[in-house]
């Protein structure tokens, strides 16, 4: 099945391009079922969805750290495959990752000079002897100072060492960042203040993100456009302002009437009904139907289309076509 993610507005061309993506782990876990998703040039998407829904994974395909089983990648409009020889280096260096828990992605036992200023020497980015003045101006890009130069991962808080993090992924002069649920292990007031130095460095290095978060304060926050995935699958994709006043699927609508706000706070609350289905043995049809108050007999047994359900909207919902009862 191919489901197209992807709803860009405007001309301006995609930065990155996923077509039909699938990617099935042994034994027989199909973590993601024919993705699609573009995002354009100094764009924010946002990809949100419950644990286990595989957005962890389509960013490890997009960073080229896991390979698809199928479909394929695009960078600026060619295929990824094209990007081999030595001469495409600085390319294969444009899309950087920053994950969840930056204590576990920092080598305890390397110097932050040397986590941050390892891979631009390597890659003939800066000269060995210019490595360390290169490192201090990242870091003090990040809000750290050049205190932090000879320290060890341990010797920082959780939202230093996510701006170390951060500072390794810019050493290479990336072009796009996959951020995977980079604040969730951060309390809120770290939470903003790393928020909103992304918003910063965007606007500074003309930057591009994918964002992926379960939190949907957190993406309404930073993205302008938002895409919803449930077992494997895109289920929505639009304007984040658009999709969080008007869901249109019943999976999202569900996820935004979970973010707490003032005005709701007498609101009874009531969650998803149900646990995401195990990858192993998905539900047939659409995969949300055994959680879905809506959902009637061609929901068990017709996979639904992502389609247009208004400009830059796509939904993949039977309710939104005339034969839904």
């Amino acid at each position: 099945m191919s489901t197209a993610g992807h709803s860009r507005e405007g001309g301006n061309p995609a930065l990155l391009e996923l077509r039909g993506i699938s990617k099935r782990f042994d034994p027989g876990v199909q973590a993601l079922d024919g993705v699609s998703l573009e995002v354009a040039s100094r764009e924010v998407v946002g990809l949100v969805g419950e644990s286990g829904c595989g957005k962890s994974t389509l960013g490890r395909v997009a960073s080229r750290i896991l390979e698809p089983t199928g479909g394929e990648r695009l960078w600026k409009g060619r295929s990824y495959r094209e990007y081999e020889g030595a001469g495409a280096r600085r390319e294969r260096l444009a899309v950087q990752m920053i994950f969840q828990d930056p204590y576990a992605s920092l080598n305890p036992r390397m110097r932050v000079v040397d986590i941050v200023g390892e891979a631009p020497v390597v890659h003939g980015l800066v000269a060995a002897r210019d490595r360390e003045g290169f490192v201090v101006a990242i870091l003090e890009r990040v809000g750290l100072d050049a205190g932090a130069l000879r320290r060890f991962p341990h010797q920082f808080s959780g939202g230093q060492r996510s701006r170390i993090g951060i500072a390794r992924a810019l050493a290479v002069q990336p072009q796009f960042l996959i951020c995977d649920e980079a604040v969730a292990a951060l309390d809120v007031s770290i939470q903003a203040q790393v928020l909103n130095l992304f918003i910063r460095l965007r606007e500074e290095l003309g930057l591009t993100y994918l964002f992926i978060s379960h939190d949907l304060g957190v993406i309404r926050h930073v993205s302008d456009r938002v895409v919803v995935m449930y077992l494997g699958r895109v289920v929505e994709s639009g304007r984040t302002a658009e999709v969080y006043s008007d869901p249109n699927h019943p999976y999202t609508r569900a996820l935004v009437d979970e973010v707490p706000r003032l005005e709701s706070r007498h609101r009874a609350y009531v969650p998803i009904r149900g646990e995401i289905p195990s990858p192993l043995s998905p539900p047939t049809g659409c995969h949300f139907h055994p959680r879905c108050p809506h959902a009637f007999a061609r929901c068990r047994e017709e996979v639904p289309r992502l389609a247009e359900i208004a400009p830059g909207r796509l939904s993949a919902c039977h309710l939104n076509e005339s034969t839904a009862p």
